[in-house]
């Protein structure tokens, strides 16, 4: 027969299991929104208008903890706490991406995690040029008031390779 001290000692581990696996798929839930919102910069194959991008430059940067670190490698520059993040996203390299966020391995340690995404992104740049990129993040997350925030966030680009006809109708 089952003793108290270990029933309790199993819910314990139940308990903690189970808030570990709702951090994981909040942190999931975390990243999938930061890739919309960067996306959302674009539109039809253009940046979006100026009060646009600034709501969703400033949307996708609350996503950080004040301090937060945008690391986009030596290619789109570092940003350092929410307002700078915000200024960095509002400056686009781009007129069109789509960011999939793949293979999420994701470490949860209390009220802190890291995780490694592979991503994957069509993308066109101003002069028309369409390219394939892909690369990985590595994130650090902290949960601030029982919510998950990125703390930081750095892009390695694997490879980026421009795309023979290429995106040249954008729908979206």
């Amino acid at each position: 027969m089952i003793t108290v001290a270990e029933l309790a000692a199993e819910v314990a581990s139940l308990r903690l299991r189970v808030a570990s696996s709702e951090s994981v798929l909040a942190i999931q839930t975390l990243k999938a929104h930061y890739g919309e919102l960067v996306d959302r910069r674009f539109s039809a194959g253009a940046v979006v208008d100026t009060p646009t991008l600034i709501r969703v430059a400033e949307s996708a940067a609350a996503l950080f903890t004040p301090d937060g670190v945008w690391d986009g490698g030596p290619g789109l520059g570092r940003a350092i706490g929410r307002e700078a993040i915000a200024a960095r996203l509002r400056e686009t390299t781009l007129t069109f991406s789509r960011h999939f966020f793949i293979n999420p391995r994701i470490e949860v340690d209390g009220e802190t995690a890291r995780a490694r995404w592979d991503v994957l992104s069509p993308c066109r740049r101003p002069d028309g040029t369409s390219y394939w990129m892909s690369g990985y993040e590595d994130d650090e997350y902290a949960c601030t008031d029982g919510v998950w925030l990125h703390h930081s966030m750095k892009l390695t680009t694997v490879f980026m390779t421009p795309v023979g006809e290429g995106w040249t109708r954008v729908l979206v």
